[in-house]
């Protein structure tokens, strides 16, 4: 009999990628992704289609794509959008199943990164969910500045679940709180994960941390011990908005994750010799 994975872990290649300062060439990128294809994580993060002036290292998203090998892989891709245009040009493979849309609740954060404001970013949400329905794709809305901003916008919790109810009262069925900046404390990662796990049954509630050596255990642990059943991370913990700010926080380590979940005896379906080929090619890249 199969066990299944008790939570979905998210690979995100493509965050970590984003923001890094040396050109990565296109074959090395579907190298290392179809390594990671390989090692069982529920879907890879694997590129954007946005604006190749905003993010330059994405831009050979859709080469990328073409070059990737799906054929023995039980992983799910999922494109990074940020307005309708980029929707279109991923909808249209069939290779891609989840579109994600990076939702801010700080108007500041949703300017320099989709240059929209949130009323108009909530549209963009709308046409965007649409478009998914009639091309047989899933949209995944990250909650973007989810636990604070550092631009003094205003934010608390009930102005995050009131955005939230917002989107789910779109059908969105996948929230991710994300922690663009690595601010989150523990209790607010608890505090805001428990009440949306809770309030929000039917919908799907992940969380996309950003973390440092010091506290990611503490993060992770908080997420966990609130309900949380998908988590994004990236291998060596690289990564980070290069729209958000100068410092880039680095993703939550997949590896430590993975050594986490094992020693909780959370099954994650992970190939633990794939794991080390991806972990030897991520070793060339992010040097």
């Amino acid at each position: 009999m199969t066990t299944h994975p008790a939570i979905k872990l998210i690979e995100c290649p493509r965050d970590a990628m984003q923001g890094w300062k040396k050109h990565i060439p296109t074959e090395q990128k579907i190298r290392y992704i179809n390594s990671l294809l390989k090692v069982g994580f529920h879907t890879i993060d694997f590129g954007s289609f946005v604006s190749p002036k905003a993010i330059p290292q994405m831009a050979d998203t859709a080469e990328v794509l073409r070059g990737l090998d799906l054929s023995s892989s039980t992983s799910r891709l999922l494109a990074i959008v940020a307005n309708f245009r980029g929707a279109e040009e991923a909808s249209v493979s069939e290779a891609i199943q989840y579109l994600g849309f990076p939702f801010s609740v700080s108007e500041t954060f949703q300017q320099r990164n989709t240059h929209s404001s949130m009323e108009e970013s909530l549209g963009r949400v709308e046409d965007i969910q649409n478009l998914c329905i009639k091309t047989g794709k899933q949209l995944v809305v990250y909650l973007s500045m989810g636990f604070g901003n550092p631009y003094g916008d205003p934010w608390d919790e009930e102005i995050v679940f009131e955005w939230a109810n917002q989107l789910v009262a779109m059908d969105i069925g996948i929230l991710s709180l994300a922690d663009t900046v690595g601010m989150a404390t523990p209790e607010q990662v608890y505090d805001m994960t428990s009440y949306l796990v809770e309030s929000l049954p039917g919908t799907e509630i992940g969380v996309h941390l950003h973390s440092t050596v010091e506290n990611w255990q503490e993060k992770l642990d908080a997420a966990v011990k609130a309900g949380c059943k998908r988590f994004d991370g990236a291998l060596k913990g690289i990564g980070g908005c290069p729209m958000a700010d100068d410092e880039l926080v680095g993703n939550m380590n997949t590896e430590w994750m993975i050594d986490y979940f094992g020693e909780k005896g959370i099954r994650t379906g992970i190939d633990q010799e794939a794991l080390k080929m991806s972990l030897a090619i991520a070793g060339e890249i992010f040097v």
